[in-house]
């Protein structure tokens, strides 16, 4: 399958192009710049575009693909962090574009506190993330609630603080996970069940907890 791969410059999206051509894949990957891609194959599709506010772009790189994943993250420049949009300027666009290309799943990274799973964030968690995350959180729960109105078939991955660690492949995942202290999970074991989750789609319009065991 072809999946779709948007966000994958950063940490985790690299992740998941990795996981996802170890699972035998093929990607596209739709950047604003190629040259920070760092994983170069030749299963590997660059197309450029800005998945805010071009949704041809979107459309296009969606076309043949079987899924798309998303690994956006707000960036760290002052401007995201004080005034983060990337959530919610990217969802509106993703959610028109990907029914044009006909690419109905989408694996979508957020984060464990945002919308729905605050109930299930430990207080440990809860404490850190205020005020810090506020307004990061914010926008994602913004595009959060444009995803959860659209037709596509999505999935919300939640993980708590991510490491840069490796595959471990102890990831455990659910939709009501309780989890206590201050839990982590590596990158890889969240981009692996990411793309996994992108071809099974075991979890069909829901919010999946996921942390190491």
């Amino acid at each position: 399958m072809r999946i779709l791969v948007l966000g994958a410059t950063g940490l985790t999206g690299t992740e998941v192009v990795r996981r996802a051509l170890a699972a035998g894949h093929e990607v596209t990957a739709l950047v604003r710049d190629p040259a920070r891609m760092r994983v170069r194959d030749p299963a590997v599709t660059v197309a450029v575009g800005e998945v805010t506010r071009d949704r041809a772009a979107v459309t296009a790189a969606a076309e043949g693909c079987g899924a798309a994943v998303s690994a956006l993250g707000s960036g760290h420049s002052l401007r995201s962090v004080l005034a983060p949009t990337v959530m919610s300027e990217a969802v509106p666009v993703i959610v028109r574009a990907l029914p044009d290309a006909g690419v109905g799943r989408l694996v979508f990274l957020s984060s464990l506190g945002v919308g729905e799973s605050w109930a299930v964030t430990p207080p440990s968690l809860k404490a850190l993330y205020k005020p810090s995350l506020s307004r990061v959180f914010a926008d994602k729960a913004a595009g959060e609630r444009v995803l959860r109105a659209s037709t596509l078939d999505w999935t919300l991955v939640c993980p708590p603080m991510l490491s840069n660690g490796p595959l471990t492949g102890r990831c455990t995942a659910g939709t009501d996970l309780r989890l206590r202290g201050v839990p982590r999970i590596s990158r890889a074991d969240v981009a692996d069940f990411m793309v996994t989750e992108a071809a099974a789609g075991a979890h069909p319009r829901s919010t999946v907890v996921v942390a190491s065991r």
